[in-house]
């Protein structure tokens, strides 16, 4: 019982620094001038995925459960695809895919790219021959996902250039200091950072009194809880009309998810990490990128109008993810 309240108490204290991470995120970038789907996927994204790195590292080091690791990434990759679903149920008649600009493919784009070489990975791990204690398939994570961010910077300071008239117009923080919501953001980090510091040990109590294995506690239980802050981010962003700020966190967390991987596995100094994980994890990593590959064709087709509460892109998305659920309970 006292697993379920310290996962509880962990969720409640990620959800209430999410909640206003997501305004200071959006006041750093409104002042900064780097744009709110830059911001989304660099910061907001990287300090949601804060619980990830954190109970990833948590995971290999003094927890010695591999599999909780390898499961919270995977499966916070798959949450953060239904979240997008979430989003445009709560957008209104429009879907939210009509409402975003199109950059957000490249984000999601390469997204699919480092899913696709973690699939590749896991399939071949026993073939792959290490580098030291690490699979090289890290140092592919880390090249890709800097390159992705150096190129939607290059692409985002083009859009900005072209709307910058626009872009005046939408100031909306002009009585808040760049000083002051640095500070604020800073602080609710700390506190998402010390809540995820705890979920390791709680999945692994409640992967062993419930019998329901490390893997699908990682894959859903631990995932969900490390994700709550994109909901909240993404939710508040959507309430604040910044849609571009909420969607480029989503994809932006799936990037930064892989890096974790791949920080993670530095970490696991018993070897590469893949080759210590149950090959099941390999269901969310393919679930994760048929959920992608439907939002990039709704951000791409731009459906003009909903025909029920969401659009036929998100129906999709649920889809999967309610499938991915079925098989991992069904492989636990």
């Amino acid at each position: 019982m006292h697993f379920w309240i310290g996962f509880l108490v962990c969720t409640l204290a990620i959800v209430y620094s999410g909640t206003r991470l997501s305004k200071y995120g959006d006041i750093i970038a409104e002042k900064t001038g780097l744009g709110r789907a830059w911001i989304g996927i660099v910061l907001m994204a990287s300090v949601t995925s804060l619980p990830e790195l954190v109970t990833g590292i948590s995971s290999v080091t003094y927890a010695g459960v591999p599999d909780i690791a390898l499961g919270d990434v995977l499966g916070s990759c798959v949450f953060n695809m239904l979240i997008l679903a979430l989003l445009d149920a709560l957008h209104g008649p429009m879907p939210i895919s009509t409402k975003a600009h199109q950059g957000h493919v490249l984000a999601a784009a390469f997204g699919l790219l480092l899913l696709s070489v973690v699939c590749v990975s896991m399939f071949l791990r026993e073939n792959i021959p290490p580098l030291g204690w690490i699979g090289p398939y890290s140092v592919f994570f880390i090249v890709i996902y800097l390159t992705a961010m150096r190129l939607v910077f290059t692409y985002e300071k083009r859009k900005i250039a072209g709307f910058l008239k626009d872009m005046a117009e939408e100031l909306r923080y002009k009585d808040v200091t760049m000083k002051t919501a640095v500070l604020h953001y800073c602080i609710n980090a700390v506190i998402v950072i010390l809540a995820a510091m705890f979920l390791p040990k709680i999945g692994q109590g409640i992967a062993e009194t419930t019998g329901l294995g490390q893997t699908f506690v990682g894959n859903i239980f631990i995932a969900v809880s490390t994700s709550l802050p994109e909901v909240v981010v993404s939710i508040a962003a959507v309430r604040m009309g910044a849609v571009d700020l909420a969607i480029g966190n989503l994809f932006g967390s799936n990037i930064f998810n892989i890096f974790i991987l791949a920080v993670d596995d530095i970490f696991f100094l018993k070897g590469p990490l893949l080759s210590f994980s149950s090959p099941t994890n390999i269901v969310s990593a393919l679930s994760a990128i048929a959920m992608t590959a439907i939002a990039i064709i709704g951000l791409t087709y731009r459906a003009e109008k909903k025909r029920l509460i969401v659009a036929w892109d998100s129906i999709g998305i649920l889809f999967f993810f309610v499938l991915n659920v079925v098989l991992l309970y069904m492989l636990r």
